[in-house]
């Protein structure tokens, strides 16, 4: 698979598909110290903020990966084909705080190019990013009370915001 990187001016997706329909792999740590977490996310954003291009994140408190994300400044997104989506579900839905659980997968974690977070050789997309912001979700904030359907466990999700420093993808012919 041969990857090439992507100016942030010239990245088109499909959004909602590749966050609602594909799955992305959050991935947080550092790669040559071997201390890292990763797991599949649904819900986020791409785009500007503050002039720069971004990625938005949620992860909620009582995830594994919430550590990797308030330890380290770096993380990566990944896109995967449908035949990771097993590989997807698992990594989403087990913890890696009880065991490896990326050893259960073929996926393969490689090097970035400019951050700490792995990224993964069978990954179609890979978007690096320096974290620029953190919050809390606030429910007192909420405009349409149906939101908080979303939380029945009161788990309100961390926000994150990151720089994208480097997108890499393979070509969709």
């Amino acid at each position: 698979m041969i990857r090439k990187q992507i100016p942030a001016k010239d990245f088109i997706i499909r959004p909602h598909h590749l966050w609602h329909h594909q799955w992305l792999l959050l991935t947080s740590g550092d790669f040559k110290s071997g201390d890292y977490n990763c797991m599949t996310v649904g819900w986020g954003s791409i785009g500007t903020m503050w002039s720069e291009p971004f990625v938005q994140v949620v992860v909620r408190p009582t995830r594994y990966t919430r550590q990797f994300m308030e330890k380290y400044p770096t993380f990566t997104l990944s896109a995967f084909g449908n035949s990771y989506r097993d590989d997807l579900q698992l990594l989403g839905s087990k913890s890696g705080r009880n065991g490896n659980k990326l050893a259960e997968t073929k996926l393969t974690p490689i090097p970035s190019s400019r951050v700490a977070a792995p990224g993964f050789a069978e990954a179609e997309l890979i978007i690096e990013c320096r974290k620029i912001y953190h919050d809390v979700i606030h429910p007192e904030n909420f405009l349409d009370a149906t939101i908080d359907k979303n939380y029945p466990k009161k788990d309100y999700h961390s926000v994150y915001y990151g720089k994208i420093e480097a997108i890499f993808g393979v070509d969709s012919k």
